[in-house]
């Protein structure tokens, strides 16, 4: 049995609300087990003795467009994975000061572009680093969404590759 990690993209901003309870029962209806939800911003752990991460990743898309009746993007990996990403986080991670971002993506591409345009962001105000199959972003606090990389993810181009979560969400995941 593998534990996955669904980080769905949008959930409970700009008008998509999805209440916990809905959300595992979803993940419940399409045979998953151990189904856990963290917080209420779109975070699903659970179990499976399936391994083909693209056809999860697309079966557990339509299943929420179905329900919800959303265009649900999610980023698909597996609790291992998520835990490799906290332990190499490459900032402070204890420092007051900032605000320890994670983007993650199911597109190397979008990764390699974010990376690509961070090399020429000031780095005092946009510490960008690339991990295995993320970004590592730290600004100041209560910057995250008025600098130039926080505008840069904003952009349309990458609301269905890329989601977004703190380090604390990360672990309140994998704990």
């Amino acid at each position: 049995m593998t534990t996955w990690i669904a980080l769905l993209r949008g959930v409970n901003v700009g008008g998509i609300t999805i209440r916990s309870p809905e959300l595992r029962d979803v993940f419940g209806q399409l045979g998953f087990e151990d189904v856990r939800t963290v917080l209420a911003s779109g975070n699903v752990a659970f179990t499976s003795a399936r391994s083909d991460a693209a056809a999860l990743k697309r079966e557990v898309e339509q299943a929420l467009r179905d329900r919800f009746g959303y265009d649900a993007w999610i980023v698909l990996t597996t609790a291992g994975h998520v835990r490799q990403v906290i332990d190499r986080f490459p900032f402070d991670a204890d420092d007051g000061s900032r605000q320890p971002w994670v983007v993650f993506a199911s597109d190397d591409d979008a990764l390699d572009e974010l990376e690509q345009a961070a090399a020429g962001l000031d780095t005092a105000d946009d510490p960008v680093a690339r991990g295995d199959g993320v970004v590592y972003w730290n600004p100041v606090k209560g910057s995250s969404t008025d600098t130039p990389f926080a505008k840069l993810l904003a952009k349309a181009k990458y609301k269905p590759t890329t989601t977004n979560r703190n380090l604390r969400t990360l672990r309140q995941l994998v704990d």
